[in-house]
């Protein structure tokens, strides 16, 4: 059986495949990471603290900018064969077709989150070759029946891994929203422009110029959907402080007909993905799925971060005596 893992070999300027979230796409390596080497012209502080015990490449994705030049494991990049790429067509092929076909939920809040999983969810036989947490794990997956597969489905359902990475600007901004809001009885005036659609907006806009296929497009619009609807339907029972529900009960009879995400900016959108990994326990998305919501929620965060000054207000408004009393009784 031929090999079509990760290589040791690659050496600079060599053509290859490297994942970016659950697919592949044709890439190149800049260069080479050996640990324990001195590494010549490589600034140890540009690689990801989590690569640095074993080999690395730094990999160009062809046909995309630059600035999406990123660093991977080894596991995360193959080698330019028949065998791997045909295992590119069928990733893709495969992740398009299950985008197409939408499952139905339960009822109440279960359903609202089901939904907004199965916006972002990309459920696909080959979803162990396509996750570089396991890779071990295809050839194994192969070899079993339908119905083991199955069952082994329902076991780790139950025990899905979400750890999303939050920059540490953003994370410094969760800090300060909440002591605005809890500590020193101050709100984000609202409606928020940008608000929360017009980000999403935005940020698949310079997404795009990445030169995406039909199946990543559609992928991509499919993620900010469900986000869409995740913020959505989780904003006033989940994101809110206690002291901001009375000013949400204002704006929604004040505005009606509009979505949160209408009214709402990236100060509230920020605290979305804090909640997620809690949210995504009521649906039923494998971990490829997950590994897809996670990478796009990742280089939105990224998004944000570059963006804070554009995204973000520069001060809380304080609130009224009269709002205060109100709130405290809610």
């Amino acid at each position: 059986m031929a090999n079509t893992g990760p290589s040791e070999g690659f050496s600079v300027n060599a053509r290859c495949l490297a994942f970016h979230g659950p697919l592949l796409y044709e890439s190149k390596i800049l260069k080479t990471y050996l640990p324990n080497e001195k590494n010549a012209g490589i600034d140890i502080e540009e690689i990801p603290e989590e690569n640095r015990a074993a080999v690395a490449y730094l990999v160009h994705y062809k046909g995309w900018k630059s600035s999406w030049d990123e660093w991977l494991p080894q596991e995360r990049v193959l080698r330019w064969t028949e065998e791997n790429l045909r295992m590119q067509k069928e990733l893709k092929s495969e992740a398009l077709q299950q985008l197409r076909s939408k499952k139905t939920g339960g009822s109440g809040q279960g359903e609202s989150t089901q939904q907004g999983g199965n916006a972002v969810a990309l459920s696909s036989q080959k979803r162990k070759e396509a996750t570089k947490e396991h890779p071990e794990a295809a050839a194994r997956g192969t070899k079993k029946t339908r119905r083991e597969a199955d069952e082994k489905d329902d076991e780790y359902l139950s025990h899905l891994d979400v750890n999303i990475i939050v920059p540490d600007v953003l994370k410094a901004q969760l800090v300060d929203d909440w002591e605005s809001v809890t500590k020193n009885s101050q709100l984000v005036k609202l409606p928020r422009s940008p608000n929360i659609q017009e980000i999403l907006q935005e940020f698949r806009t310079f997404y795009l110029k990445r030169r995406l296929g039909n199946a990543e497009t559609e992928i991509l619009d499919e993620v900010l959907a469900g986000l869409q609807l995740y913020f959505d339907k989780s904003l006033g029972s989940i994101l809110l402080y206690r002291f901001e529900r009375q000013q949400y009960l204002e704006l929604t009879r004040g505005n009606p007909g509009k979505v949160p995400s209408e009214i709402y900016g990236a100060e509230h959108l920020v605290r979305l993905f804090v909640s997620l990994p809690g949210l995504l326990s009521h649906t039923h998305m494998d971990q490829q799925s997950i590994n897809v919501l996670k990478a796009h929620i990742e280089e939105l965060l990224r998004f944000l971060a570059k963006n804070q000054k554009s995204y973000f207000v520069e001060s809380y408004i304080n609130s009224t005596p009269a709002y205060e009393a109100i709130s405290r009784g809610l």
